[in-house]
């Protein structure tokens, strides 16, 4: 069967990485709209990446016939920050982890972790002052950082919040930039971005491990997720987890469950500043269902337009934007087969704007959810989680958080732009965040205004 070829020229040897990496976003969906379905994108001589715009053929990638598949480059990567924890592993480990982490996701139990998000948005806005101007992305960072090791790990990180944040994101700008690299340069060359990666993991390690550490010691009775972890037992030696494989399950909810949520939280304060109406209607709910009190969890229901949003931000700034899988075996997708080596790309943020399936796909209408759309549309046109046996493993978590922390900021404070022509850029690394932070300027509420 004949190679797909369709896709922008690249350059003789470096193929299309300097173009992919000026303007990522842009480049992907001018691509998608030129060729098509299906995509060649050539990063150095070698590697060949096709990128699926068809929401079957996505299916088939991730559902139907994913055992042909691994992960991406990028997740391969990625293991030098977070391990083999349950986002890199393959095969039978990731099975066995993923059941072995599944009840601390279960909804009846993330239930038990609403009290806390909601005392710890509270608490971020202790600091807030009326008029001033902060970096919302950062304490978005900060206080999804304090919810996930509150929820998850039994204990509150304050002292080094920062630091914690800054090793983060030292460790996905790395993994993102060696990602689309064809040169690899081993850790052992001391570059800056080598010797700063190092750093930022000797951080982590040494927050991560002194967890596992205390909690070793404790005689406590704890039920979090690192308790699971520590009591788990193999089902065929009968052997507990080693401090590293703790080490790199704790790492990977540590790193990708508050990085992701804070971009969608930074997003929806973005979205609706710049959209007063939505804002408009959200306060009105807010008055109507909570009347002043903070939410719970059992508001969450009551709370549609909430919901709208979060759903309406994930479809334009989906966390994570693209997931990537490499071909093991040869397979045959939509019609063409790819061979061992070949890269199969599935961005959300391209699917998410396609105009077949989204009415006016840029605009900001939290409305388009309130109906049937999700029925009509092919089931991985939206797709914000992934999906299929690898899909999120902490949506749930994830949905709650947002709706919980966006009830109870939003009742108290109203975000605005620092600068009335203010310019938000896009910046794709492992997730979709905004590219220098967001400034923003924090206006009071009346409780009941």
């Amino acid at each position: 069967m004949e190679q797909i070829t369709a896709g922008p020229k690249g350059l003789p040897i470096s193929g299309n990485v300097l173009a992919f990496r000026r303007d990522t976003l842009k480049f992907i969906r001018d691509a998608a709209k030129e060729y098509g379905d299906v995509v060649h994108f050539r990063f150095g001589p070698k590697r060949h990446v096709y990128m699926l715009n068809n929401p079957d053929m996505i299916k088939e990638v991730l559902v139907t016939k994913q055992a042909h598949f691994r992960k991406g480059k990028g997740l391969q990567v990625a293991r030098a920050v977070v391990g083999d924890g349950i986002l890199t592993s393959e095969g039978k480990k990731h099975i066995r982890q993923r059941r072995l982490m599944q009840p601390a996701f279960h909804r009846d139990r993330i239930a038990g972790y609403g009290d806390a998000m909601v005392r710890q948005g509270v608490e971020l806005m202790e600091d807030w002052k009326d008029g001033e101007v902060r970096d919302i992305h950062q304490d978005m960072m900060k206080v999804t950082l304090a919810i996930i090791t509150e929820t998850m790990f039994g204990k509150t990180v304050k002292e080094g919040a920062d630091k914690i944040g800054h090793a983060i994101d030292v460790g996905l700008k790395y993994v993102s930039t060696k990602a689309t690299s064809f040169i690899d340069i081993p850790l052992s060359v001391p570059t800056r971005s080598n010797r700063e990666f190092v750093e930022s993991s000797e951080v982590l390690d040494k927050t991560i491990y002194g967890l596992i550490e205390e909690r070793r010691k404790s005689t406590g009775n704890h039920t979090d997720l690192l308790a699971m972890l520590l009591a788990a037992r193999d089902e065929d030696d009968g052997q507990g987890m080693t401090d590293e494989q703790v080490r790199d399950e704790v790492m990977t909810i540590f790193v990708a469950g508050h990085e992701t949520t804070a971009n969608t939280m930074s997003w929806i304060f973005y979205l609706l500043a710049t959209h007063p109406e939505a804002e408009q209607k959200l306060h009105d709910e807010l008055k109507s269902v909570l009347g002043g009190r903070l939410p719970t969890v059992e508001d969450i229901p009551n709370l549609t337009y909430v919901n709208l949003i979060i759903s309406e931000t994930l479809r334009l700034y989906p966390a994570a934007w693209t997931i990537n899988r490499e071909v093991v075996e040869p397979v045959e997708i939509g019609g063409h087969t790819y061979e061992p080596g070949d890269t199969l790309m599935m961005s959300q943020y391209v699917m998410h704007r396609q105009e077949k399936y989204f009415e006016d796909p840029d605009e900001f209408r939290p409305e388009r959810f309130a109906g049937d759309l999700l029925k009509r549309i092919p089931a991985y046109a939206y797709f914000p989680f992934g999906g299929g046996p690898r899909i999120c493993i902490g949506n749930n978590f994830a949905l709650m958080e947002a709706a919980l922390l966006l009830a109870t900021i939003a009742q108290r404070y109203r975000l605005r732009l620092a600068e009335p022509d203010q310019k938000v850029e896009l910046e794709p690394v492992v997730t979709l965040r905004p590219k220098n932070g967001l400034p923003m300027r924090l206006e009071k509420r009346e409780q009941n205004g």
